[in-house]
């Protein structure tokens, strides 16, 4: 009974500060500073307490898994249950004619909510309750006296709320749930200074290249439904432990499946073809870029593979791409880091080399390096945004102390590429690949185009079926007219 309180508390704690600091902002009544701090701290401390409870738990007893099931919350059709109780009415005969359309998956839906606590969710989630408590401290003097400050620290709990949904999913249903909160706070926070043009516009980039992430994190979700029958992992990857479990579709369906979900994860962690919207997510501030696209948030594609392994591992193909893709990946971002004119965006591409090593770790099936690398990369890359503000004075500082400007490191095969090819690779560079001219062209704009053409079409079809304007309705609108 006290592990399930305990397990209960992990996830109230974040829901209960994301209820009181959201029922404050709908009456327009925000809390003073110091008792959001107090809000903050007490969410991150109960949180950080059971998460760690719930570890000792499992240590002690030998446990490899402990699941959390909160029930179907959406049952569309008929459940299992009924099904059962409809065949028990029947006779022998009719009942195993029926079988196989009762059996039949896609006859009906529910929606669980699913908590687990295994080898994967609880490393992760101890680290993101760390690390938002981190922030959250630093932010509640960074941003004080600011005029957004209860509106920062309303995002900041939508934020960990879905970290901690994510970290926990048992079901690929929880799990979306969670990566929605993640994306809209994110895109929330790169517009925090609404009252400037260039975050706006960087956080509608943002969430238009999340939405594409979603949209195929939502088809492979429907797509496991129609395989399995339901979300639940468990299902999906037979017996076995994280990381041993063995999914129980073939490869083929490993392959489709597989690829939508590397879609999403690519468009979550900024891998290729969507690593422009990183750079434009640091005009947010410091304390979300360092929690977000430092250490949490742009793991997150990486931790969905790393979740969905087994599914790797049924398709060497699939595999084979997320290496390539982190190892292209890993190139650009190599390159496009070595010419950033700000500091925040010249990390912002060294997070980005960092996590294609990681999904290149992922498709060879280095699963427990891949998350050991996940959380020492979010722990230095955190400490290196929170402290990019002073970084400056401090190189300044070291320059007045030596009396001299301090060495730029060479690389030693720089004078083995000549001179005009060296100028391109620059260039490519500097423009970031076009990345997100590359977009707009060849997706953006297409889909706008279906969708207007779309909608040209349902207006003609409506305008056919309703007929020309009759006489008399014409004749009463020119008397009301009159």
């Amino acid at each position: 009974m006290l592990q399930f309180v305990m397990a209960l508390l992990v996830v109230a704690s974040s829901a209960t500060l994301l209820l009181v600091l959201g029922m404050t902002s709908l009456f327009r009544s925000p809390l003073r500073e110091r008792a959001v701090a107090t809000a903050v701290q007490l969410s991150s401390l109960v949180g950080l307490t059971a998460s760690m409870g719930m570890l000792a738990f499992m240590l002690s007893n030998n446990l490899h898994d402990y699941p959390v099931d909160l029930g179907d919350w959406v049952t569309l059709g008929h459940s299992n249950s009924a099904l059962q109780s409809d065949h028990s009415q029947l006779s022998p005969t009719l009942e195993s004619s029926d079988d196989k359309s009762h059996d039949d998956p896609s006859m009906h839906f529910h929606l669980r909510l699913k908590l687990v606590f295994d080898r994967l969710s609880i490393p992760f989630l101890i680290m993101s309750y760390l690390l938002c408590g981190v922030i959250g401290a630093f932010a509640l003097r960074y941003m004080h006296l600011e005029p957004g400050f209860h509106r920062f620290f309303l995002f900041y709990a939508v934020f960990q709320l879905g970290m901690v949904m994510t970290s926990l999913a048992g079901t690929i249903e929880t799990l979306f749930i969670g990566w929605e909160l993640v994306g809209l706070s994110s895109a929330l926070l790169v517009a925090f200074f609404h009252d400037r043009p260039a975050p706006v516009q960087n956080g509608l980039r943002v969430w238009s290249v999340y939405r594409i992430s979603d949209a195929a994190f939502l088809v492979a979700a429907l797509t496991l439904h129609h395989l399995s029958g339901s979300g639940d992992f468990e299902a999906l990857m037979g017996q076995g432990d994280w990381p041993f479990g063995v999914a129980t579709i073939d490869g083929q369906q490993a392959l489709s499946v597989g690829m939508l979900l590397l879609i999403a994860a690519a468009g979550k962690s900024a891998l290729l073809p969507f690593s422009g919207w990183l750079p434009r997510a640091m005009e947010g501030p410091t304390p979300s870029s360092a929690v977000f696209y430092g250490a949490l948030s742009v793991h997150l594609g990486a931790f969905l593979l790393l979740r969905v392994s087994p599914i790797l591992d049924k398709s060497p193909f699939l595999s084979a791409m997320v290496v390539v893709l982190g190892f292209l990946t890993l190139c650009f971002a190599a390159m496009a880091g070595r010419v950033q004119t700000d500091i925040k965006s010249a990390l912002a591409f060294a997070s980005l080399m960092q996590v294609s090593i990681i999904f290149m770790e992922i498709g060879l099936g280095l699963r427990y390096i891949a998350l050991i690398h996940i959380i020492g990369h979010a722990c230095i890359r955190t400490l290196q945004l929170v402290r990019a503000p002073s970084l400056l004075k401090d190189h300044r500082t070291l320059e007045n102390a030596i009396g001299d400007h301090l060495p730029i490191s060479t690389y030693f095969f720089r004078g083995l590429i000549p001179v005009a090819f060296r100028e391109r690779l620059y260039r490519f560079a500097l423009e970031r690949g076009r990345l997100d001219s590359l977009l707009d062209d060849f997706i953006a704009k297409p889909i706008f185009k279906a969708l207007t053409f779309a909608d040209r079409v349902e207006r003609r079809f409506t305008a056919i079926l309703s007929g020309p304007p009759k006489a008399d309705t014409q004749a009463n609108k020119s008397l009301t007219d009159v």
